[in-house]
């Protein structure tokens, strides 16, 4: 199915909602790891293409978007990076259907409210994307990355 074409109004505000997030100031390569790592979580081969492409073109290093499944056990992220992948991957799972306490109140010491709200909102529309791409059985390989450097 072609999502886009069977509901375009809704195919439509849901791009608005992702460009809003992407324009409200998060660090963009940080962006795209919380994108990345919700994609594994959720299984989507084509928002993994997405997002590692464009994480790339906006100077990504390759070994941490190798390690990025295994943060937690990597060096290469910052104590800030890994709080918003930690609750990116809560806000993912919802294990017991909430964000742990420990998990927010971490993430809270690195960001702001509204970076916060941000990392929330970036995390909740990257999984509709997923669901979206995974339901529709969009095929990863043929995106092609229009971002540039910030």
């Amino acid at each position: 199915m072609n999502i886009a074409q069977a509901q375009p109004e809704i195919y439509r505000a849901m791009r608005e909602l992702n460009r809003t997030v992407e324009g409200a100031g998060l660090d963009p390569k940080l962006l795209e790891l919380i994108k990345i790592r919700s994609s594994q979580l959720n299984h989507c081969a084509y928002c993994i293409d997405m997002h590692t492409k464009d994480a790339r073109a906006i100077g990504e290093t390759e070994q941490r978007l190798y390690a990025l499944s295994a943060w937690h056990e990597a060096p290469f992220f910052t104590d800030r990076e890994r709080a918003a992948l930690a609750l990116a991957e809560a806000v993912t799972v919802l294990t017991d259907g909430f964000v742990p306490d420990e998990v927010y109140a971490a993430a809270a010491e690195h960001f702001d409210e509204k970076e916060l709200a941000l990392v929330v909102w970036a995390t909740t529309v990257i999984n509709g994307w997923n669901r979206v791409a995974v339901a529709t059985r969009m095929q990863p390989g043929e995106y092609v990355s229009h971002r540039t450097p910030a």
